[in-house]
């Protein structure tokens, strides 16, 4: 609403006004200075409502915090916020639960979790009280990171560092403090606004100049400068502009695009490659069985939903695949999700 372009607009909608206040028998000059006024505001709302949808998203992740952390003060087992966590705490940390800082561990058994949030890779690291890599803190079994998961076992640790001062902390800094540059987009308007504006600007004093010229009062030489200059602002941009841009941002939502800047879409739509250093950055980061191994045999594991028993490479009804079937259950972590899917949603 306060842009460059925006600025124009209000400026072109106040000397409408002013214009009609020195001639206020020619009513048009105060409806193009209202519906000026009305253009900036209504597109200040649309995106202002944009990026305020894309905060909320970007809110949500402080769930990435684990709320409550168990630790051992002063000889005695207490459960508290995990902000309030200090460097020298002992925390308790259980099965499947978010490492609350960063710690390092003294007791674990069978302990092993999920470094994807920072290494981008799925595999589960075992974690043990050794220092296996002094130099590499990442790479060591015997710490573990704010943020990421504890997946399997149970461990004790010491906590190291706390808030910004957690890899994960350093992380967001950096991202927090880069540079960031005009897009494409950006970069085009200011251009043409500032072509037009000089023009408007110019054609306006010499039009107002030849008024004196050709002896019509100071009055009418004004109206009709602020009337060319206020003629050469093309007011539709900004409301076409943020429609169109608007519009992209709510088609890439249903693909979970989230869109933080409105003007990154026309970015995005002049991308034509994107490089990236391991598939994990680009998939969903989800397991799925390929091989099947019973029996003594090796066949591909299709899903007998989707495929048809007549198109699979195995007999569900054998004792082997039964008893595959069994094991894999058993030792699964995985549970029914009785709620609607969201894309099942969205039609309605």
């Amino acid at each position: 609403m306060f842009g460059f372009f925006a600025l124009l607009l209000w400026a072109g909608s106040i000397m409408c006004f002013i214009a009609y206040a020195l001639a206020p028998e020619d009513p048009s000059n105060l409806y193009l200075g209202i519906v000026l006024a009305i253009v900036v505001f209504l597109t200040g709302l649309v995106t202002f409502y944009q990026n305020q949808k894309s905060d909320a998203i970007m809110d949500s992740f402080k769930n990435f915090i684990p709320p409550k952390a168990t630790c051992i003060r002063d000889g005695e087992k207490r459960e508290i916020e995990a902000r309030l966590l200090v460097p020298g705490d002992i925390v308790l940390i259980k099965d499947q639960c978010k490492i609350p800082a960063d710690v390092r561990i003294i007791e674990c058994t069978e302990m092993k979790v999920d470094h994807s949030s920072l290494t981008g890779e799925s595999d589960l690291l075992q974690r043990s009280v050794t220092c296996t890599h002094p130099d590499k803190p990442l790479e060591t079994s015997n710490l573990a990171f704010f943020g990421t998961m504890n997946k399997e076992g149970t461990g004790k640790g010491i906590v190291i560092n706390t808030g910004d001062k957690t890899v994960i902390g350093q992380i967001a800094n950096l991202a927090s403090t880069a540079g960031s540059s005009k897009t494409p987009l950006r970069r085009e308007i200011d251009r043409f606004i500032f072509v037009i504006s000089i023009i408007a600007i110019i054609t306006g004093i010499f039009f107002f100049c030849m008024g004196f010229l050709l002896g019509y009062s100071v009055i009418t030489n004004l109206v009709f400068g602020i009337g060319i200059v206020v003629a050469n602002v093309p007011e539709g941009l900004l409301a076409t502009v943020t429609a169109s841009l608007s519009l992209t941002a709510k088609r890439l939502s249903y693909k979970y695009v989230l869109v933080k800047n409105l003007e990154a879409v026309e970015t995005l739509g002049s991308t034509t490659c994107i490089c990236s250093d391991k598939t994990g950055t680009l998939t969903q980061n989800k397991m799925t069985v390929e091989k099947l191994w019973f029996d003594g045999s090796i066949v591909k594991g299709e899903n007998l939903q989707v495929a048809g028993s007549s198109n699979v490479q195995y007999d569900p009804q054998s004792k082997g695949f039964k008893a595959l079937q069994q094991a894999a259950i058993s030792s699964s972590e995985a549970y029914f999700n009785r709620s609607v899917p969201t894309d099942l949603l969205e039609p309605l």
